[in-house]
This record gives C-alpha cells, structure tokens and sequence, in this order.
C-alpha cells in the first residue's frame, strides 16, 4: 500500500474547515500542518479538526516532509505564497482563481515549470457526480453534437452573511472571478478550451455596507465588475452565454445548459458536487432526471488535491491542473477586458479538455 501525501495547508479562514473536514474522507491525504499569519488561528484550526502541527508559514515550508502545501489565502496572496511554497521545493494546490489576473497567473505556471513541479487550482467540483455525468453522456453523444450553452450565477453580495467580504470586491475577487471559476472551468471541462470572449460589464455601486458579523455598518469601496454578462465561442465551433453578478436580489435561472444537435442537457449547480442531471430529446414531452454514475457527491472538496497526489505517485495529468486553471482565468479576466474595452478578446492560452473519471474510481486511486 502506497503511503499518504503529507499534506501542508496555508491559510486558516472560512474555507480552510471546510477542506480538513472533507480531506478525511480521501485516504491518500494526510495533512500533517496548518499555518496562518495569525498563529492562533492556526492552531484553533489545527484543534478543531485534529491536525498535528500549527506553525509559522515559515516553519511549514521548511517541514522535508510535506509534499504538497495547498493555499487557502486571499486573492491577492495566492500568487505571492504560491511562489513562496514552489521555491521550497513543495507542490502546489490553491484556491481559484490561480491569480487576480493572467500576468500573476503566468508567474505561477513558469515557476513551477521551472522548479520541475506540479501546480493545481480549484475549483474541483467538477470532478463531483454530477458534472461527470453530464461529460459521459456529452462524450457518449447523448444529445449530438453539443451547439450552445448558456450558464447563470446571481446573487447580491457576500457581505450579508461573510464576517470579512472587503476582498470579494478588490482585485481577483467580483462574480466572475469569485464565482466564475466554477461556470467557466466546468464548461472546459464539459465542452473543451474556450477561443473569444465578448462582454458587457458594469460596477452597480461604488461602495457597499456590510450587514453581517462582526464588521456591520462598515462601508468598503468597491474594484471590480459586479455583473457580467459574457459571451463565448469555444475551440469546438459551440457558442455560449454567461451571467455573473453581485447586484440580483432574487432569479430564476438554470445553473448549465447544454444544447446539442438532438436534445438538451440541464446541468447541475457547478459550486457543488452532486445532481440532478436532467436530458431532454428533441421529441421529449417533458425532462428526465438521469441517475448519475459516479460518485463524489457531496462533501467532497479536497478531491482536486487527493487526484493531484494520485497522479504525482503514477505519473499521470491530474484533472484539476495549472493549464486548466491558467486557461480559466484567461477566460475569466478576458471577459473583464472585453466589457472594458467594448470588442471581442482572442484567448491566447488554451488546454487539454481533462481526462473524465472513471465510474469504478475510488477513494485514493481516482483511476479505478
């Protein structure tokens, strides 16, 4: 039996529980360390959930033995501690998005080329039960030849619940590049790499007042696009249609859609793990929900990390990858640029469409 990937995590906020929790069920991790630049929050979290070490950013990247450090910080530090952990020699998982534009993100991708080591991103809920259904039945021609998609995400802001929602608004934050990457990266993965982007932006309010816990009343200003209406054109010749916002109180909108040559698939909520898949024929009366054929279907985020340190261990591509993750943001912040200079926006980068999991795949040996 091969030995568990010692695992180090830097940064100690919301989502940090959230990966001890769910890393427990994947039995190829083993997170040995969590570091944060408040010790004591470090080592609250290190308690809560019964992580051996808490220690210094420091004290982390010089442990020999963790292999992969995953970075829960903010925004605007992924890239800085992103280096930081490839220049001690240690693999690299972040949270998305890979930076707070494609210029951070490059920095990322040549760093760890250049150290011979392997950089991943979230989001990896598209290795969940139900976006992988979707792909096997579009890779199984379910619906023909896939033709257009169109995708939705809206809400009014994270200040009425998040104890700290400022970065949601700074640079490497907003809907798209908050939320975006789990529309844009599921879509790469459901129908390829993305050519042009066009776009219409728009920043609602200058400033926004927090109503939650501890900070209510404090009012922030605000950086970044907070809707986004996108357009896409994919290297396959299928067109798509993305909405993305702060500044909707209330919608009713499918999550993903994608429509073939034969018929139509409603894809689930790609910020989670599970169904319903639904398929509807082009002589179909009304929509069917599909049973989904994997597994993975809630709770599941650290799947991203635990495919990573499968493959480091057999030398395959892992699925949540820097090339699926850089290519995402390039998408992402070509949208941004495309709204802010009116015209449509060539994508330079591109990427391999990731492998799909097989449906025998298992806790610890994602292959099967």
């Amino acid at each position: 039996m091969v030995a568990p990937t010692k695992i180090g995590i830097i940064g100690c906020g919301n989502i940090c529980s959230v990966y001890l929790s769910n890393a427990k069920q994947f039995n190829n991790l083993d997170i040995v360390a969590c570091a944060d630049l408040d010790l004591a929050r470090a080592t609250a979290m290190a308690k809560k959930h019964g992580v051996p070490t808490a220690c210094t950013v420091e004290e982390l990247l010089a442990d020999p033995q963790i292999e992969i450090v995953v970075n829960l910080t903010t925004p605007k530090a992924h890239v800085p501690v992103g280096l930081a952990i490839l220049e001690a020699g240690k693999h690299y998982y972040g949270e998305k998005p890979l930076g707070t534009n494609q210029e951070e993100g490059l920095q990322l991708v040549e760093a760890a080329k250049a150290k011979e080591l392997q950089i991943g991103s979230a989001p990896d809920t598209f290795l969940g039960g139900g976006i992988q259904t979707s792909i096997g039945l579009i890779n199984a021609g379910a619906i023909g030849e896939p033709v257009a998609t169109d995708g939705f995400w809206v809400c009014r802001g994270h200040e009425s619940w998040h104890p700290d929602p400022e970065f949601y608004y700074e640079a490497g934050g907003g809907p798209m590049l908050d939320m975006g990457p789990y529309h844009v990266t599921a879509l790469i993965a459901l129908l390829g790499p993305v050519a042009c982007v066009s776009a219409m932006t728009r920043k609602t309010f200058e400033e926004r007042t927090i109503t939650s816990e501890p900070k209510k009343g404090k009012r922030f200003p605000v950086h970044v696009p907070t809707h986004v209406t996108g357009s896409l054109e994919f290297a396959s010749g299928a067109l798509g249609t993305i909405v993305v916002s702060y500044d909707c109180w209330h919608a009713e909108l499918p999550y993903i859609e994608i429509h073939g040559t034969e018929g139509s698939l409603s894809v689930p909520d790609p910020n989670g793990f599970g169904g319903p898949v639904r398929i509807r024929m082009a002589k179909d009366k009304t929509w069917r929900e599909v049973p989904l054929t994997h597994g993975y279907t809630d709770g599941c985020r650290s799947i991203g990390v635990a495919d990573m340190a499968d493959a480091l261990r057999s030398g395959r591509t892992f699925r949540a990858n820097g090339a699926v993750a850089y290519h995402a943001l390039d998408v992402m912040q070509g949208f941004h640029d495309a709204g802010e200079q009116r015209r449509h926006i060539e994508i330079a980068s591109t990427c391999e469409r990731p492998e799909p999991l097989p449906t025998d795949s298992v806790v610890g040996a994602l292959d099967g």
